[in-house]
């Protein structure tokens, strides 16, 4: 252990599997102060890597590397030019495995008992069996393989200064002076959003209950138009975000009262810079997925007619909003001391909570 002199980590296109790996990279920095480490990644994770203060390199793979031969040489042949000692491969796919693989790197980890992958266990030669529930621990566990057990779970997001001046420039523009919440109506698949009109009626409970305000944010065109219907329903108690990057988001989820989204990159950065976040999940394995952090939660049903398959939007639709509003009426009687409104199980003819 030693003579290692550099360290490769792999995770490629899915921006929430990055984030769930950052723990490795603060943790590996303290145990090999010497040590380069470097990050394969695709282009769509470059801003959110290169903020990292224990990254000393990313090197940037194209999408889908492996339907072009003479992009999976070129590749290699980067790769052997970092010629790294150990790989550490968070994503138990061939592709990340193969990448390990001819990057020439002697010791290459990667779980041993995770998904089924088979292939991905001919290809890594240093198999670690993880024992618990949360990926973000599972990936630190892979670390066993070079000696380090019991590690402490630091995101180690920096926050600079120009990203703390866009957020703060966004949120005085918005007129959001005091607490806030963040509702993120994006996500990576179809199957993983929740109602447009369900997040419409959560904006206004927020704002009647709890006089919170709420800024809707979003990732991709298609989320933006999603997170303009969710806006135009509400009676101005809700703002559109501008377009922002991960790192900008970053720096306006650590100034939230709270987050609300479902399964997405923005939910998870949150959860990463120690904001207060309730997750709304499908079928997606929430004991493995959840937000991280003992001041989060998740919120999942999964009907008995649900269909097997997890690209079903039915476990989604079955998240009410009652359900959604008691966890935030918990969460946020916890935070906001004293709470300006305290919600009561009354009724109004309408069928809303009153103070």
């Amino acid at each position: 252990m030693q003579r290692i002199r550099r360290i490769l980590i792999i995770c490629f296109s899915d921006t929430v599997n990055v984030v769930q790996g950052l723990p490795i990279l603060p943790t590996l920095r303290l145990r090999f102060p010497h040590v380069e480490l470097a990050w394969l990644t695709e282009e769509t994770n470059s801003a959110l890597l290169n903020r990292l203060p224990s990254l000393d390199r990313l090197i940037i793979v194209k999408d889908r590397y492996l339907h072009s031969w003479s992009e999976a040489m070129r590749l290699r042949k980067r790769l052997r030019s970092f010629a790294p000692d150990v790989t550490i491969d968070l994503q138990n796919r061939f592709k990340s495995a193969f990448a390990a693989w001819i990057s020439g790197a002697n010791v290459r980890i990667g779980f041993g008992n995770n998904n089924g992958y088979e292939i991905s266990r001919w290809l890594n030669n240093r198999l670690v069996a993880t024992d618990t529930d949360h990926i973000v621990e599972q990936n630190l566990q892979l670390l066993q393989a070079l000696g380090i057990y019991g590690s402490s779970i630091n995101f180690d997001l920096f926050e600079c200064e120009i990203d703390r001046y866009c957020a703060q420039g966004i949120l005085n523009r918005s007129g959001l002076h005091g607490n806030f919440a963040i509702v993120c109506v994006g996500a990576e698949a179809e199957y993983k959003l929740w109602r447009e009109e369900r997040y419409t009626e959560l904006t206004n409970y927020l704002s009647e209950q709890w006089n919170l305000p709420s800024i809707v944010c979003w990732s991709s065109e298609v989320d933006r138009k999603f997170a303009e219907r969710v806006v135009s329903g509400v009676d101005g108690t809700a703002i559109l975000a501008p377009p922002i990057t991960l790192n900008e988001f970053a720096a306006i989820a650590r100034r939230a009262t709270i987050v609300v989204g479902s399964d997405s990159a923005q939910l998870h950065i949150a959860a990463a810079v120690e904001a207060n976040c309730i997750g709304l999940f499908g079928a997606t394995d929430v004991k493995r997925n959840a937000p991280y952090g003992e001041n989060n939660c998740a919120i999942q049903k999964l009907p008995n007619n649900a269909p097997q398959n997890k690209n079903s939007r039915i476990p989604m639709d079955t998240i009410d909003t009652k359900t959604v509003y008691n966890t935030c009426d918990k969460m946020l009687a916890d935070i906001l001391d004293p709470p300006k409104v305290i919600p009561t199980t009354q009724k109004t003819t309408t069928g809303k909570k009153v103070a």
